[in-house]
């Protein structure tokens, strides 16, 4: 089986961790860093802004089972495109959302993606995603991996990440693992 590699960042890890867990075909998820200036960031530096790095994903996925297109098609569905350093109540350019390419391809899917949405008049202002190629991606502290899952019934997670889930359920059921 083959497996390809994808990086996204649409606000809080612990959302977009979530959210491409459930999806058939995704073999992993790995909440980190990218695209900052601090050699080995930590969660405290990415929080207070100054290591310039977005809290992102990096997922492995089987193309064969998930396109690229239909990641993309989730992760504009699941976060705000519009809003520039802000997913929510989470603020600060950590939160940016972007996508990190990692061949010539993902970058062309991401960029017409962006030109068709825009164009289809759904989103009430332009699409702010950046699209860059991939630099190093730190993988976060252990404590933030698969923190949706072993936190269900923290407030955090029943005010922002559960509707993000709901939105996935109700429109991409047939995305979703069936176990």
């Amino acid at each position: 089986m083959t497996i390809a590699k994808a990086t996204f960042a649409g606000g809080c890890f612990w959302c977009t961790e979530a959210v491409f867990r459930q999806l058939e075909g995704v073999t992993e998820v790995i909440p980190g860093y990218i695209d900052g200036h601090l050699a080995d960031p930590d969660y405290e530096s990415v929080c207070r802004g100054n290591s310039g790095h977005a809290e992102a994903i990096e997922l492995h996925y089987a193309p064969d089972t998930i396109s690229y297109a239909t990641l993309l098609q989730v992760f504009f569905l699941t976060h705000d495109p519009t809003t520039p350093n802000r997913q929510g109540n989470d603020i600060g350019t950590q939160y940016r959302s972007s996508i990190y390419t990692h061949s010539d391809s993902q970058q062309q899917e991401a960029l017409d993606m962006i030109r068709q949405l825009d164009a289809s008049g759904d989103y009430p202002a332009a699409i702010v995603t950046e699209v860059k190629p991939a630099s190093h991606f730190y993988p976060a502290e252990s404590y933030h991996h698969d923190y949706y899952q072993r936190n269900q019934n923290a407030g955090y997670c029943q005010v922002v990440i559960s509707p993000k889930l709901h939105k996935l359920y109700r429109s991409l059921p047939g995305l979703l693992k069936t176990s």
